[in-house]
């Protein structure tokens, strides 16, 4: 699942372990979601939705939604 968590974390200038401390969960958790290696549950999904004040739509893309990048 393809997700804008880098972005709104660089954004905010939180590092990986701030915004994993924030949401109560490891770095490594908050590394594996941002490079698509794990999807979050729905619990944490929505608390990151919370965080950011955004719908969790918005925030994580199923494949084909995501925008195709440039060949």
């Amino acid at each position: 699942m393809e997700n804008r968590l880098p972005m709104l974390r660089v954004e905010r200038k939180w590092s990986q372990g701030e915004l994993a401390e924030r949401l109560g969960v490891s770095r490594q958790t908050v590394n594996a979601i941002e490079t698509g290696k794990y999807d979050p549950s729905l619990p944490l999904a929505l608390k990151i939705g919370r965080l950011f004040a955004l719908p969790v739509e918005s925030i994580f893309l199923l494949p084909d939604e995501a925008p195709k990048a440039a060949e």
